[in-house]
């Protein structure tokens, strides 16, 4: 990763917007979404952008969420035992959360870059992908969230 010093004039601008797209409430709501659809194994990541990047960075927690929204024995995603502390291989784990997520249904568009996670570019993106992974998981009556109801 390259070293990247602080952002003057239009770039300080374009990183400014960036960062307000960013929803601290939907964070909430996507930890619990996550946790409630993988398991409390998954721990709660630290409040805040940074906290919630950190959890996700090495892909294990994206992968066991589209792992749970397969049926047992079509897993699209290897979990590897211990968790990768390798950065290529992290960034590798996120890459097949990705497309694991568009072969799932979740539009192009709506998929962030593995660089938005991983260097925290653009949190919101992130966020975007996870809301439109839990649309589509509801919308085919997948896993353990139904709307504003938890199944039980």
């Amino acid at each position: 990763m390259a070293n990247v010093g602080p952002a003057y004039g239009m770039s300080r601008d374009v990183l400014s917007r960036i960062e307000k797209k960013y929803d601290n409430e939907l964070e909430g709501r996507l930890v619990e979404w996550i946790i409630a659809q993988v398991g409390a194994a998954v721990g709660r990541p630290e409040e805040g952008r940074f906290g919630f990047q950190a959890w996700l960075k090495n892909g294990i927690v994206l992968g066991k969420l589209i792992n749970s929204l397969h049926p047992e024995g079509s897993k699209p995603v290897k979990i590897p035992e211990p968790p990768p502390s390798m950065v290529f291989k992290q960034m590798e784990q996120v890459a097949q959360f990705l497309k694991a997520a568009e072969n799932y249904g979740v539009v192009k568009t709506d998929i962030f870059q593995t660089v938005d996670l991983f260097e925290g570019k653009d949190m919101a993106a992130v966020q975007r992908t996870l809301m439109a992974l839990g649309s589509i998981a509801v919308t085919k009556n997948d896993g353990h969230y139904h709307g504003d109801r938890k199944s039980t």
